[in-house]
């Protein structure tokens, strides 16, 4: 009977909620809100890597351009440290503290980074910055994924990347509002904002619950209890999530808080090194299916070429459609990072109406072809020996390219990178399997944005496009071929959507 009701409360999960008949969770809303808040700290990070702070420290400390690009690139390989030791960090002191250490993380480098008196001190504060947005980037939408209902995940956990966007913009803002002061004073304000928002993002934290499945698994079922009363869309939900939860630990359902301790839950879910074996080693074909999926989904994702052509290398690129005029140029990039916020807020809202898998393989799709039209805009440009000769259709449907790109790229692989990868593990491996998802994501990125220019200059910027585009066709049948829809499931029930590396099968299997 027990095994009836199980199978009837999963069928009854599987279903795909109508989101019209329902309103959102407020709670739930606040506290997805609250925890994308450390998406702020990636993003101001980045837009100082591609603006005017960047100029400035290098002319203040008269740096070579060898140094820059360590400068620029050691945030990668420290974002990637700190994502290895931040999903064992959360599963020993719970997902809320470990964000709460992300901004004290942040803090410090940002300090280090402010009053930094030669290159020695500047490079420590990078480095520290880097781990502290390592840990952001792990545990934020692992934290936000289980506070959140099943009617409204998808939505709650694409706030992830609204909120990286917002850390640009931010970051965008204050390289203008300091770039007219001198140069030791505009980069240390430049960077110190960042003291402001590590603050600010400790105080935030501070007010939200501990995720729930956390809880479970530290044996505090009561607290869980009322955590999910909290962030479900009726009671009923909560009382489903916790029986579900408390099933994967392998918590008998009849069990309360005083009478499993931390130390059977931990027993039970395993220590850290049996997880990182249970995914590596000797995962089963699920589980193997997952990893799959999400390392490929973050290596495409920064292959797409999004950091270049977004942060990094976006003016060398404007440069070489004819653009002289600085204002010209900064107008090009205000109304990409525009167009990158409207769209992530469009893919935000669909995301829970017309699901994962659909926005992914279209936002793709748009990116190929725009990669395409752009390359060959821009061989068309670099063949004539002056650039004066480009016409203003040329120019103008360059931009169009760049401004679609960097759409689609909102609509697809952008947020929905972070909503897949951080649902689509069991409980257990969740966080390590998210930590592994970041450190191919920001490697990709090191990747791309080092090679960026050799590349051109080897098969010129066209054939970068013309490249990146093939590359977007290889991850187009990828996701088409490994990617369920996960719209409307149970966390608990992600694991029996994989499993099926046959195309053929897997195809059929990947009806709603």
């Amino acid at each position: 009977m027990a095994m009836e009701n199980m199978g009837n409360r999963t069928e009854f999960d599987r279903q795909i909620p109508s989101p019209g008949k329902r309103k959102r969770n407020r709670y739930a809303l606040m506290c997805a809100i609250f925890a994308s808040t450390t998406s702020i700290l990636l993003g101001y990070e980045q837009s100082m890597n591609g603006g005017e702070a960047l100029i400035f420290i290098q002319q203040h400390f008269k740096l070579s351009d060898f140094k820059v690009e360590i400068f620029a690139g050691v945030n990668n390989i420290y974002t990637a440290i700190g994502a290895a030791v931040a999903g064992r960090t959360s599963d020993y002191i719970g997902r809320r503290y470990t964000m709460v250490l992300a901004g004290f993380i942040f803090f410090v480098g940002a300090f280090l980074m402010g009053f930094a008196n030669n290159y020695v001190s500047l490079m420590l504060g990078k480095s520290i910055i880097g781990l502290g947005t390592g840990y952001a980037l792990v545990v934020s939408p692992v934290y936000i994924t289980e506070v959140s209902p099943t009617s409204s995940r998808g939505f709650f956990t694409s706030l992830t990347e609204v909120f990286i966007n917002f850390g640009i913009m931010l970051g965008y803002l204050s390289n203008f509002l300091f770039s007219k002061l001198p140069i030791h004073l505009g980069w240390s304000f430049m960077v110190g904002i960042g003291i402001f928002l590590s603050m600010f993002l400790v105080v935030v934290i501070l007010m939200i619950p501990e995720s729930p499945r956390w809880l479970v698994m530290q044996g505090q079922i009561g607290k869980a209890k009322w955590v999910l009363d909290k962030t479900s869309d009726s009671i009923e939900e909560a009382e489903r999530r916790l029986a579900d939860i408390k099933e994967a630990n392998g918590i008998p359902s009849g069990y309360s808080s005083y009478e499993v301790t931390p130390l059977q839950v931990s027993t039970r879910s395993n220590q850290t090194m049996k997880i990182w074996k249970e995914l590596f080693l000797h995962p089963t074909p699920s589980i193997r299916h997952i990893l799959v999926a999400t390392i490929g989904l973050h290596v495409f994702q920064q292959a797409s070429m999004i950091t270049v052509i977004f942060f990094f290398y976006s003016s060398t690129i404007v440069k070489r459609l004819g653009i002289k005029s600085n204002n010209h140029m900064l107008l090009v990039i205000i109304l990409a990072g525009f167009t990158k916020t409207i769209f992530v807020l469009v893919a935000t809202i669909m995301v829970d109406r017309i699901g994962r898998r659909p926005l992914l393989l279209t936002g793709v799709a748009g990116n190929m072809i725009s990669l395409i039209i752009l390359g060959f805009r821009l061989t068309k440009i670099n063949h004539h020996s002056q650039v004066k000769f480009s016409t203003y259709w040329d120019i103008g449907l360059c931009i169009t390219m760049i401004l679609s790109y960097v759409a689609f790229f909102s609509i697809g692989t952008g947020p929905i990178t972070w909503v897949y990868t951080s649902e689509i593990f069991p409980t257990k491996l969740r966080a390590q399997g998210v930590s592994a998802g970041v450190i191919v994501n920001r490697v990709t990125a090191g990747v791309v944005t080092m090679t960026f220019l050799s590349i051109s200059n080897a098969i010129t910027i066209g054939g970068v496009f013309y490249l990146h585009a093939a590359i977007a066709a290889m991850s187009w049948l990828f996701f088409y071929l490994l990617f369920p829809e996960t719209q409307g499931r149970n966390l608990e029930d992600m694991e029996g959507l994989f499993g099926y590396f046959n195309p053929c099968s897997f195809l059929f299997s990947c009806s709603p």
